[in-house]
C-alpha cells in the first residue's frame, strides 16, 4: 500500500513532533520532511512534492497563508492542510482563498487529523464544525444582491456534485451516490471550477456558500 506522504510545517519543534508520531501511527501516512519556517517549506515541497502539506499560520519568513497561495500556484497537485490554533475569520477566508483543502484546528483528536490528511489527499475538503460555521454563518449575514454578480449558474447535476464535494468525498463516493463514473464527476468539477473561476474544491465550496447554491449540514 503506498503511503502519503507529507510535509509538515510549524515553527515549534515539540508540536511537530506530537504531529508526526500521531500520522505516522497511523500506518498510511509518512512524513518526508519537516519545516520550520514557510522559506523551508517551500524549498522542501519543490524538493520533495509531497501529497499533502500541513502547514501551520503563524510562521517565520513565509506566512501560512502567502506559502499555501505559492504551493497551490506552483503545484497544484500537493493538496494543503491549515492545522493552526487560528480560528480568527480573517484568516480562515484568506487561507480558503489562497486555496487551502482544509482547515484543521489544533483542538482537532490524533483521528481527525490523520482522517483530514486522507480526506484532502483523496481530494476531498475538511473543514474543522468551528470553521464551516463560520462559512455558513458569513453566507447567512450577506445581502443577496451582494452575491449576485453575473456568472454562469451552475446545473442541477453540477450543484449535486459540489454538495457531496463540500461533505467531503472523494471523486469515486460522489460517482457511486450519483451512478456515475468518477470521471465525469471530475467533468463535472472542471465545469463547475471553470464557472466560478475557482482552482479547487475549496474555492467552488465557499463561493457557492457565499452565493446561497449550497448548504453545510
Amino acid at each position: 500500500m503506498d503511503r502519503i506522504r507529507v510535509l509538515l510545517a510549524d515553527d515549534h519543534v515539540m508540536v511537530r513532533q506530537g504531529i508526526r508520531r500521531f500520522l505516522e501511527d497511523a500506518g498510511d501516512v509518512e512524513v518526508v520532511a519537516e519545516a520550520e519556517d514557510g522559506a523551508a517549506a517551500l524549498r522542501l515541497v519543490e524538493a520533495q512534492r509531497p501529497d499533502v502539506a500541513v502547514l501551520d499560520i503563524h510562521m517565520p519568513q513565509v506566512t501560512g497563508v502567502e506559502a499555501t497561495r505559492q504551493i497551490k500556484e506552483r503545484f497544484p497537485q500537493v493538496r494543503v492542510l491549515i492545522l493552526t490554533a487560528y480560528d480568527d475569520d480573517p484568516y480562515v477566508f484568506a487561507l480558503l482563498q489562497a486555496g487551502a483543502d482544509g482547515y484543521v484546528l489544533k483542538t482537532a483528536s490524533g483521528d481527525e487529523l490523520v482522517q483530514a490528511v486522507r480526506t484532502v489527499h483523496q481530494g476531498g475538503t475538511m473543514l474543522s464544525p468551528a470553521i464551516a460555521a463560520k462559512v455558513v454563518r458569513q453566507v447567512a449575514t450577506r445581502r443577496p444582491q451582494q452575491a449576485a454578480d453575473q456568472v454562469e449558474p451552475l446545473s442541477g447535476r453540477e450543484l449535486d456534485v459540489l454538495r457531496l464535494a463540500a461533505q467531503g468525498m472523494t471523486n469515486r463516493a460522489i460517482g457511486h451516490a450519483l451512478k456515475i463514473s468518477h470521471r465525469t464527476v471530475q467533468g463535472h468539477l472542471d465545469s463547475i471550477y471553470g464557472k466560478l473561476g475557482a482552482h479547487s474544491r475549496t474555492e467552488a465550496v465557499t463561493e457557492a456558500l457565499k452565493r446561497g447554491w449550497i448548504v453545510i449540514s
